[in-house]
């Protein structure tokens, strides 16, 4: 379900069920002449749609205004950067909303610079930082101040090993698992995200202005539907394991 389609009675009912959220983070960069600038975000939303045809979801309308930078190309080429110092504060206004519906599955998508995503890089790590604090701040408001400390909280250590804790409520994950990035690199507009747009959203790839002018497109020509077919199999059966309903406690 999209959620700024759904009544309240579907909201009531997505909480009680546990039901996955899923908000797509990406951005809007330069990706070669052969790409649209929203790569990053559509392979995303593109296999929500395919996925909410299969299992419940509650999908939030995609962001793209993550932090592009101008690292692959100046302003001019199309690329739209927000800073941290804008992203931090919206992703934790937007978190403490979430939790303050009630939703206690939520789960981010990013596929923007996530080849280290452990480390991280400024989108994710903004969104990460707000997650942690719009949920401290949660907890603090719900269960008051030394809500770790008291008596209540003597089981933490064994909910967070149960997967239980209150900091699973928000996830942020890479679209490419660690699995599928050892077998399949991620690249900037070469042959891997060329591929999956002619298999996620082939009407944002036109190869007839593929150009060899820079070096991180040159294997874009080396793409195929089939080898994007091959990553999307991948990919979808991660999200199917993903995207799970789990047990929580508000």
């Amino acid at each position: 379900m999209r959620y700024e389609f759904m009544f309240p009675s579907q909201i009531r009912e997505a909480i009680a069920n546990n039901t996955p959220v899923v908000l797509a983070l990406g951005v809007l960069e330069y990706h070669g002449e052969h790409l649209c600038t929203g790569v990053d975000t559509l392979v995303i939303t593109r296999a929500l749609d395919e996925l909410e045809k299969e299992m419940p979801l509650v999908i939030f309308p995609p962001f793209y205004y993550g932090a592009s930078s101008f690292a692959v190309a100046p302003v001019s080429q199309g690329s739209v950067h927000s800073g941290p110092e804008l992203l931090y504060p919206f992703a934790q206004n937007l978190f403490d909303n979430l939790l303050r519906i009630g939703f206690r599955n939520i789960h981010v998508l990013v596929h923007h610079q996530s080849e280290n995503f452990t480390a991280g890089m400024p989108t994710d790590l903004s969104f990460k930082l707000g997650a942690r604090q719009a949920i401290f701040s949660y907890l603090e408001r719900e269960r008051g101040a030394g809500w770790w400390g008291n008596a209540d909280g003597a089981d933490y250590y064994e909910q967070h090993e149960a997967g239980d804790d209150p900091f699973s409520w928000i996830q942020i994950h890479p679209f490419l698992s660690d699995e599928i990035q050892k077998k399949h690199p991620i690249d900037h507009a070469g042959k891997l995200e060329t591929a999956m747009m002619m298999a996620f959203c082939p009407e944002g790839v036109s190869m007839e202005q593929w150009e060899q002018g820079t070096w991180y497109t040159r294997t874009a020509a080396a793409a195929t539907p089939a080898y994007g077919a091959q990553v999307k199999t991948l990919v979808m059966e991660h999200l199917r394991n993903l995207l799970i309903p789990v047990r929580h406690d508000t």
